[in-house]
């Protein structure tokens, strides 16, 4: 039987919750990576600090219309991932979750004429019949392309919740990114060099190299993401 909770002390180092003083956090659903994502139990209580118990988040989420990705969303244990998007109409609010500095998520709040598109990035394509395409993307949706023209590792911007794609982001020089892994998550930067799995990236903390699989790709320049 799978437990309601989780020991503080266990859950990842990304959630930026406190860990003095409190046993047990509650278990979120399965379904995206427990260290890019929280839920949403925790988004109001630890991070925007809208509710101090678990009863008070699940009457908001009974109550109140709270969207993920342009979905409504009523289950506190519900995981919002990297890059989703987190709006609250009534409050006129949208968030979009990332990776900080620190190796920490953090909501940052967005306009609203962004909060119905979202950067996925492509983590495999599958060909299927009458030369259709799938692309698998990083938060666990497929889309189906007719085209043959996107690469593993690039990114595309779809428009929620109808998940048609808006535009493309290639892992190419001069494309501005996001790190998710390794010494340097959370850091933002344009695309120098990409030779045998290594990534060179500019950053304003200077120049560094990082595996290909820790960048996700976020705009076309630094305007764009």
């Amino acid at each position: 039987m799978v437990k309601r909770h989780l020991k503080t002390l266990t859950v990842p180092v990304t959630w930026p919750i406190k860990r003095k003083g409190k046993k047990f956090v509650l278990r979120p659903n399965p379904g995206k990576l427990f260290s890019q994502s929280i839920p949403l139990s925790l988004i109001f209580k630890d991070i925007l600090k809208y509710c101090k118990t678990s009863n008070e988040v699940k009457t908001i989420l009974k109550d109140k219309e709270v969207l993920v990705d342009g979905k409504r969303r009523k289950d506190p244990k519900y995981l919002v991932g990297l890059m989703d998007v987190l709006s609250l109409p009534l409050l006129n609010e949208s968030f979009r979750i990332t990776l900080n500095k620190n190796n920490k998520i953090e909501l940052v709040a967005i306009q609203p004429e962004e909060a119905n598109q979202k950067i996925c990035k492509i983590n495999g394509k599958t060909i299927l019949k009458k030369g259709k395409v799938q692309l698998n993307l990083s938060d666990g949706r497929n889309i189906l392309v007719k085209e043959d023209k996107y690469s593993i590792g690039d990114s595309i911007l779809i428009k929620l919740p109808t998940q048609e794609i808006l535009d493309e982001y290639k892992l190419e020089k001069g494309h501005y990114a996001l790190l998710t892994e390794g010494t340097h998550v959370g850091y933002q930067g344009v695309i120098e060099t990409i030779s045998k799995g290594l990534i060179q990236i500019k950053a304003k903390e200077g120049v560094f190299e990082t595996p290909k699989q820790s960048v996700f790709v976020i705009g076309k320049s630094h305007k764009n993401a």
